[in-house]
């Protein structure tokens, strides 16, 4: 595989998004048929209505390839919200989790963004993992039951 490289979301990235989203938590932690909606709503969010000059989606490919993603979105003046981020199993334990996030972090900072917060779930192990390691504090964990299963949703942030 050639390295990866990181490119701004197209808007035609948003049905391989919705599809690898639903694919990946159904399989991974099986999630219902109600998460893909969910992902193409905030995708079609994005797509009508970002600020393009605060807020901003990459993609991770390689080979033509799709690999990844991660956005930067507002949530208010100062800070930001990390979205949709996600490695296929295939380009995992390579780093380029971690390429993504800074990227995206990097955005927020440069923006003038001075916290960013992220919503996620305990079983995403290997992202909370690298999310403690570069500085995101865990601030809130609870179970629910989402997506037809019992999670423990978690909130993150971070000053930046």
């Amino acid at each position: 595989m050639d390295t990866p490289v990181l490119r701004l979301f197209r808007p035609d990235d948003a049905p391989w998004l919705v599809e690898q989203h639903g694919v990946h938590y159904a399989r991974a932690e099986g999630f219902d048929d109600s998460f893909g909606p969910l992902v193409a709503r905030i995708l079609d969010d994005f797509i009508a209505d970002h600020d393009p000059d605060r807020e901003r989606g990459w993609i991770a490919e390689a080979d033509g390839q799709r690999l990844g993603s991660i956005f930067c979105v507002r949530l208010d003046e100062t800070t930001a919200k990390l979205r949709l981020f996600l490695l296929v199993p295939e380009a995992r334990g390579r780093g380029l989790g971690r390429r993504l996030l800074d990227t995206c972090m990097g955005f927020a900072r440069d923006k003038g963004y001075t916290q960013m917060q992220l919503w996620t779930h305990e079983s995403h192990r290997a992202a909370c993992a690298l999310y403690a390691a570069t500085g995101w504090q865990l601030t809130d964990s609870k179970p629910v039951h989402s997506f037809g299963v019992d999670l423990v949703e978690q909130s993150w942030k971070i000053t930046l």
